[in-house]
């Protein structure tokens, strides 16, 4: 007597595809949180920055890194770490931003200038360990000319599709036009490179999230 071989029903089979479905669904949802959650941490590490800045002008009448008597009216700043006050924060300067903005108590951290150097002790990073820099300067892409600005950089090793989505929510989605670019800065390490990073065959130019590079960089300009 032959044994009689048993197959899935069409109910087990759509049960099962059901399930594979959820699964996949709660995966891709899941990885939507976490691109989300990171895009805001951006976001609210650059504009905590930036509200410190403002209000270091505010308090001091003088831009941080750039503060000539900081050593005198800021608690811990050395007087190796007095910038020269003439409006633009420069050089070294772009170090001794986070000693004055740490020290003053508008940015969370300690952090100690030294001449030349960016390091965890010196700059505080992104979230993906890429140094920031707040500086004057055109290390931003344009379109045309870029002409200096103070801005702050994201640092590297960025996704480029979360740069894309901050870009998005912030600004105008032009990684070479608006207030938040694409920028070639290092901090130390690899530069990204705008080939990899920027989409320059749409018009205007678009982040090039198809390639999903991992290691770009922006700068919020003010």
């Amino acid at each position: 007597m032959k044994n009689r071989q048993q197959g899935f029903t069409l109910i087990e089979i759509a049960i099962v595809l059901v399930i594979i479905g959820l699964l996949l669904g709660g995966v891709l949802k899941g990885q939507e949180l976490i691109t989300s959650a990171r895009v805001r941490n951006m976001i609210s590490q650059q504009d905590g920055i930036k509200a410190a800045y403002f209000g270091f002008l505010d308090r001091y009448r003088a831009l941080p890194g750039d503060y000539a008597v900081a050593s005198t009216n800021i608690k811990g700043v050395a007087a190796t770490a007095n910038g020269n006050g003439d409006g633009q924060i420069l050089g070294d300067e772009a170090i001794m931003v986070w000693d004055h903005l740490s020290h003053a108590g508008f940015i969370n951290g300690s952090y100690v200038f030294t001449a030349g150097t960016v390091n965890d002790t010196t700059t505080p990073k992104n979230p993906y360990a890429g140094y920031l820099q707040l500086i004057y300067d055109d290390v931003y892409s344009d379109a045309g000319t870029a002409s200096k600005r103070h801005n702050l950089k994201t640092g590297i090793q960025v996704p480029v599709n979360i740069l894309a989505e901050v870009d998005r929510k912030v600004d105008d989605g032009n990684p070479q036009g608006g207030a938040f670019r694409f920028s070639v800065y290092a901090g130390g390490a690899t530069a990204p490179t705008a080939a990899t990073c920027i989409d320059t065959t749409t018009t205007p130019a678009s982040w090039k999230v198809s390639g999903e590079e991992n290691n770009c960089g922006a700068a919020s300009i003010f």
